[in-house]
């Protein structure tokens, strides 16, 4: 299971905190081609670090997510040259066979799952071509950022793309052949009113000129990460969050229509039609190890308890390729095993799968714990011996999770 992270977008988002760094749209000739020496290092240092840990590479849940960041920003040849390793390090390469990442890739299995993510501007401007390129590689899930089908929502998001680019990029992700689109949107602003989000939510429903659903939606609620534009908006007053009473309003509609549409409410903000449950991030939910590669990503191993990442500075990244040590960069921790119990419940219990009940009953504080089942913030998933926090009771999991632990 891996993950990398693409640290360039276009332009920073008003409500993200994640790592990146701008990578703008060039003119001049010579800013084009200084871009493009950034992207063809950036690939081989992604490469580079893979090798370096290919003995902590586990086919235990076999996956491969590309998040960022925006990785549709970068040419068909970063992602051609990492595919490419990835593949021959699974196939138990040697260094020196990986010298251009041309190993045969046959002999084990594909990803499970290979997931990457666009902005679907990057979409209609590369077009076709671009994601049938990815499908040869291998790719075989996209998840692309919507977040809202309200055009000043969206200028307000610093969004590149309007509502009528999330139809078109998704009409040509269709068109080139790609079998599973997960889209992405957010709730809880307070300029957003139920009738614009049950409007989003219809519309959301209906991007498929071909009438069928999106197989995945991904919906958060809109949160002030510390960094972020929307942080500093707040500062200055300019700025306020929406109540709780709105936001649950808000996902009580998220869920009601995706009920309707048939979708599997599978945790607390992703819904799938039955069989197009996330892979990569299900098994997140369940505490699986996984390997970051990347500038600023994370990877855990619950085998020797440590969770690793490397540092968000890409200059840094780069330079520990030059200098072929990726251990410049990376930091880490050790958690006790009351943290990793912890961890555990939080993930768990985000899910409709839940927990078992024996293991929540002996790492839960009893009197919560009874609590809890006599309220209905536990129930039993039917067929099973497990618990969970109900649907309707989603919204406020936090709490009820606090309680137990």
């Amino acid at each position: 299971m891996i993950y990398v992270h693409v640290p360039f977008c276009r332009n920073f988002c008003t409500y993200c905190d994640f790592y990146s760094e701008v990578a703008a749209r060039c003119r001049k000739a010579e800013d084009i081609l200084k871009q493009e020496k950034l992207f063809e290092e950036f690939s081989q240092a992604l490469c580079a670090e893979a090798v370096s840990r290919a003995g902590e590479i586990s086919d235990e849940v076999n996956t491969l997510y590309i998040g960022g960041g925006t990785p549709s920003v970068l040419p068909l040849s970063a992602f051609r040259a990492l595919a490419g390793t990835l593949k021959a390090l699974r196939l138990g390469a040697s260094g020196s066979d990986l010298a251009d990442a041309s190993c045969p890739t046959s002999g084990r299995r594909e990803f499970e799952e290979f997931t990457v993510e666009v902005n679907p501007e990057d979409i209609i401007e590369k077009g076709h071509e671009y994601v049938e390129g990815l499908l040869e590689l291998g790719v075989n899930r996209i998840s692309m950022g919507v977040q809202s089908f309200d055009d000043k929502i969206l200028r307000f998001m610093n969004r590149r793309h309007s509502s009528e680019d999330a139809v078109k990029a998704y009409g040509i992700l269709e068109e080139a052949g790609v079998r599973n689109i997960s889209i992405d949107l957010i709730f809880g602003l307070p300029q957003l009113s139920l009738d614009q989000w049950k409007n989003t939510l219809d519309k959301a429903l209906n991007i498929s000129s071909r009438g069928t659903l999106p197989q995945h939606v991904s919906s958060y609620q809109l949160s002030v990460e510390p960094g972020s534009m929307l942080a500093r908006f707040a500062e200055k007053g300019v700025w306020s969050e929406a109540s709780d009473e709105v936001c649950q309003e808000q996902y009580s509609a998220l869920c009601e229509a995706l009920a309707s549409a048939g979708y599997h409410h599978y945790e607390i903000s992703n819904f799938a039609l039955p069989g197009y449950e996330a892979v990569h991030n299900s098994a997140y939910w369940r505490h699986v190890p996984y390997v970051g590669l990347g500038p600023g990503a994370h990877g855990f191993s619950p085998l020797d308890a440590s969770r690793q990442w490397n540092a968000d500075d890409l200059q840094a990244y780069l330079d520990a390729y030059r200098n072929g040590d990726f251990s410049a960069i990376r930091e880490g921790e050790t958690l006790t095993r009351e943290q990793l119990v912890l961890e555990h419940i939080m993930l768990g219990l985000r899910t409709s799968a839940g927990l078992p009940a024996d293991y929540l009953r002996a790492h839960c504080e009893p009197a919560a714990f009874d609590r809890a089942l006599d309220s209905g913030d536990l129930q039993a998933v039917p067929g099973s011996e497990r618990l969970r926090i109900p649907e309707s009771r989603f919204f406020v999991s936090d709490s009820i999770i606090s309680s137990l632990v």
